[in-house]
């Protein structure tokens, strides 16, 4: 994609969707952290499987990002960047609705695998979206979204929680993974 062929209008449309992946996928890193407590009485889990709640989520996106320029390069990096969103917003949405730790980690594990091309496609796409003179704003805004993922991810995950239940933790995704996935389509 040639940056110049791509009018502003259709470049922050494109900014848009592309950083709604991105801080969805972010935020999902911490959101989970604060209602921990409340899904270990919900699936009856010990301490110790509780952990992998978190742990299936990290490990799944570790291993997962590794391989993600090679799949994006043999399948399109569009075509991976929607699945991707739809298959975690539907992992999500299967977190949510999850009745046992065994069935959580399962769609958590899910989420990694489909979250781990989130972050490192977005950038690329960000970086192919702006003519080479505007790459550092287009480096600052894709930065804070970035950033802003982590941060937000324990006070929404705690309000949603409290507020509401455990399930909207991730069920709160599920919106905007629509909004996202429509948006790239």
């Amino acid at each position: 994609m040639n940056p110049a062929d791509i009018t502003p209008a259709k470049r922050r449309l494109i900014t848009v969707f592309i950083m709604g992946a991105a801080v969805m996928n972010q935020i999902d890193t911490t959101i989970a952290n604060v209602a921990l407590p409340h899904i270990q009485g919900a699936t009856s889990a010990s301490r110790e499987q509780i952990g992998w709640v978190l742990t299936s989520y990290i490990v799944a996106a570790a291993i997962m990002t590794a391989p993600v320029g090679w799949i994006a390069n043999r399948f399109g990096r569009k075509r991976i960047f929607i699945i991707c969103s739809a298959g975690f917003t539907i992992a999500s949405v299967l977190c949510g609705a999850a009745q046992d730790i065994y069935q959580m980690v399962l769609f958590r594990l899910l989420q990694g695998v489909f979250g781990a091309a989130l972050v490192p496609l977005s950038q690329a796409v960000m970086l192919d979206s702006y003519a080479l003179h505007e790459r550092a704003k287009a480096m600052a805004i894709w930065g804070m979204g970035v950033m802003m993922g982590p941060i937000m991810g324990p006070s929404l995950g705690a309000w949603l929680t409290e507020t509401y239940s455990w399930h909207w933790v991730f069920l709160v995704n599920l919106p905007f993974g629509i909004f996202t996935v429509l948006g790239l389509m």
